[in-house]
């Protein structure tokens, strides 16, 4: 989303009329960036992914349309993947509220190299499926009435700039180390 927007404000955008198809993943889509897609470009497809690394990097997919709405839904899980909206006992929270996104399927990583508590804070045991584990993801979610789900933001303090993961208490932490 980052690039895209760049893109679009270039005053010749809307002369790329052989442009069919806009995928973007990695950040949060804003809405005023799928808007002035509409309208500038309005013969592309505009499609938004969702997925960490940690699981196959795309998971989720949504073709984009004028709902009105003040946000852009992540969709649907792909195949042989499933997301779950979980509170904190691991239960399935009703359509509407927010819980964690997790992750489960055959795209999940094995775990996080030479860092097995980490591994195991993140990839926990699938309440559901004997056997199959489930990737913590961090992100707010929610399911709306058609199945659609919407991100909702972070429930830790990491944020994205341009696809980039980062810990806003790791800076914080070495900004301390130094005196003033």
């Amino acid at each position: 989303p980052s690039m895209l927007q760049a893109f679009l404000q270039d005053r010749d955008v809307g002369s790329c009329t052989s442009l069919q198809r806009i995928v973007c993943s990695g950040e949060a889509l804003p809405v005023d960036a799928q808007q002035q897609v509409f309208a500038k470009l309005p013969k592309a497809g505009l499609y938004n992914l969702y997925g960490p690394t940690e699981a196959a990097i795309d998971v989720t997919h949504w073709t984009c349309v004028d709902e009105g709405r003040d946000g852009v839904p992540i969709g649907r899980p792909i195949a042989n993947l499933g997301c779950y909206i979980l509170d904190s006992n691991f239960e399935p929270v009703p359509v509407g509220v927010l819980g964690e996104l997790y992750l489960g399927g055959v795209g999940l990583a094995r775990g996080y190299h030479r860092r097995p508590a980490l591994s195991a804070e993140r990839f926990v045991a699938h309440p559901f499926v004997a056997g199959e584990r489930l990737y913590r993801t961090g992100d707010l979610a929610r399911y709306r009435e058609d199945g659609v789900i919407e991100y909702a933001g972070r429930i830790d303090h990491q944020v994205k700039l341009r696809g980039l993961r980062i810990e806003l208490g790791e800076i914080e932490a070495r900004l301390l180390e130094h005196e003033r």
